[in-house]
């Protein structure tokens, strides 16, 4: 099939074998270069594998996906974003690396977390040894880019990773002060911050500025990145709760154990009688070792009889559509073509993936 056509085989509208190999293909390239990038000079057993580890573990490869696929949709070629999208993957696994201690999270991509498996020194050494490694990467960008597109390149990531950092200590501030007292506007800042920068954003931003389009034409990705990101996060939430461990390859309910602050679970505390609330604030608050499987199940059942995983549901729905509107309207203005269409059909594959 030609990349510039997408047949409608499936309630979703887009071909959805189509849409798996363009995926599986923009990964294949970041992850290549991502590999040719870590030094065979570093210490295997204790560095090098580890710093490949996430990256070679099974992942969708939505930013690699989204960086190159802009920058094809304004023109420009897949190999040119190709620094660019196998940095934005080391420090999304950089972030992963780190996350995974931060939550005392015990699986990742069906496997143990690398801190479980090696260590936490040893993890975060290699959580930092992926951050350092992306700077080579942007630098290269010269040869290919120029020093213009360049800087901005390094603009952009300065700015999300800030963003990361910033997200990341606002939900850990509110494990750390036990605070519940949320509404679905702070989970969406925090989610924003967080991952919506480095998952959808930046990614597109950055593909556009290699693609060559006006300053004028990026800044609606801001609104297209945002709304996309939340339905992202939303449905990964959602998959923490409800999706085949083999296939989401995370701990089922993990983010239960870990007290993680989600749609649902905002959704739950506020849909409770107050003897409900105060049960759950208190098993929340206890740490993952004095957590119990009935607990946690207890927690699960309410959520279904309160409805807040088919809330978390429609709210993820309502965030891309609005992703889908902004690509019909403030982003109508780039041509049809196969990059395009892989843009349109990612609002649909994130709120219906399966892992």
């Amino acid at each position: 099939m030609s990349t510039t056509e997408l047949r409608p085989v499936d309630s979703y509208g887009y071909d959805e074998d189509w849409l798996e190999q363009r995926l599986a293909e923009y990964k294949a390239l970041a992850i290549e270069e991502l590999v040719r990038r870590v030094p065979t000079s570093l210490p295997r057993t204790t560095l090098r594998d580890l710093v490949l580890e996430y990256p070679l573990r099974p992942g969708k490869g939505l930013r690699p996906a989204l960086c190159m696929s802009t920058c094809e949709a304004f023109g420009g070629r897949r190999d040119s974003a190709l620094f660019s999208a196998a940095a934005i993957e080391l420090y999304h696994n950089a972030f992963l690396v780190h996350d995974d201690i931060e939550d005392d999270s015990l699986l990742r991509r069906g496997l143990p977390t690398l801190h479980a498996q090696y260590g936490i020194p040893l993890a975060i050494n290699a959580g930092d040894a992926m951050n350092v490694l992306t700077l080579r990467a942007l630098l290269d960008n010269f040869n290919v880019v120029g020093v213009d597109r360049t800087q901005r390149i390094f603009e952009e990531i300065e700015w999300m990773v800030l963003k990361a950092v910033e997200g990341q200590s606002l939900e850990l501030g509110w494990v750390r002060n036990a605070f519940w007292d949320l509404t679905e506007k702070d989970y969406f800042m925090m989610s924003l911050k967080k991952t919506g920068w480095y998952t959808c954003i930046s990614p597109c931003r950055i593909g556009a500025i290699i693609g060559g389009a006006a300053p004028h034409q990026i800044n609606p990705f801001n609104s297209f990145g945002y709304h996309l990101g939340i339905a992202f996060q939303i449905q990964d939430d959602i998959l923490n709760l409800r999706g085949e461990q083999i296939l989401y390859g995370k701990e089922r309910a993990g983010d239960l154990w870990e007290g993680k602050r989600t749609v649902m679970l905002i959704h739950l505390l506020n849909n409770c009688n107050q003897k409900e609330r105060r049960h759950l604030v208190s098993i929340l608050n206890k740490r993952r070792v004095k957590k119990s499987a009935s607990e946690v199940a207890w927690i699960l059942d309410k959520m279904d009889q309160r409805g807040s995983i088919l809330h978390a549901e429609e709210v993820a729905r309502r965030f891309a559509r609005r992703a889908t509107e902004i690509m019909h309207t403030e982003l109508c203005f780039i041509p049809e073509s196969g990059a395009k269409a892989l843009l349109r059909a990612l609002v649909d594959y994130v709120v219906h993936r399966k892992l």
